[in-house]
């Protein structure tokens, strides 16, 4: 295992993010669709037996339809990705866990699995070990530093 395991993570947590704004997306406009009442004026003959125009009113249940079908294959498709991403993040820890330097080690757990910007990195580093000073660039520069070695 290489650091190309962090690169999948990370990728892998943006494509989740995707699907669910693609699942919220489709969930709005199947709710817009169910809202969206249809009418058209037809020409036939009423219960109480007299001819002429009538009004036909409803949804558009195929739009409806199709929107809940493309709705379930991306939920299915979430969980698939949310499985993977389970399996990456064990096997992520697994190569942090493998960092000699314990520094390190925390400062990829802050970067890459509490998902924090390099700033905030700086920050619990700073809280973490309060005799040293850390900045947004040394964290960044140690991570950079790191990755080249490997």
């Amino acid at each position: 295992m290489d650091k190309d395991i962090l690169i999948q993570y990370e990728d892998m947590r943006e494509e989740i993010k995707d699907i669910r704004r693609r699942i919220g997306k489709t969930e709005k406009e199947i709710n817009h669709l169910e809202k969206l009442i249809m009418a058209d004026v037809v020409k036939g003959t009423r219960p109480s037996g007299i001819y002429g125009p009538m009004i036909v009113e409803g949804i558009s249940p195929p739009a409806v339809y199709r929107k809940e079908k493309a709705l379930k294959r991306l939920r299915e498709m979430l969980q698939e990705k949310e499985a993977e991403l389970l399996e990456l993040t064990c096997q992520m820890e697994e190569y942090i866990e493998r960092i000699l330097k314990a520094e390190l080690r925390i400062m990829f757990r802050f970067y890459y699995i509490d998902n924090m910007p390099w700033w905030k990195v700086a920050q619990a580093m700073n809280r973490t070990f309060p005799k040293r000073k850390y900045t947004e660039d040394s964290c960044r520069m140690r991570h950079d530093r790191f990755l080249k070695e490997i």
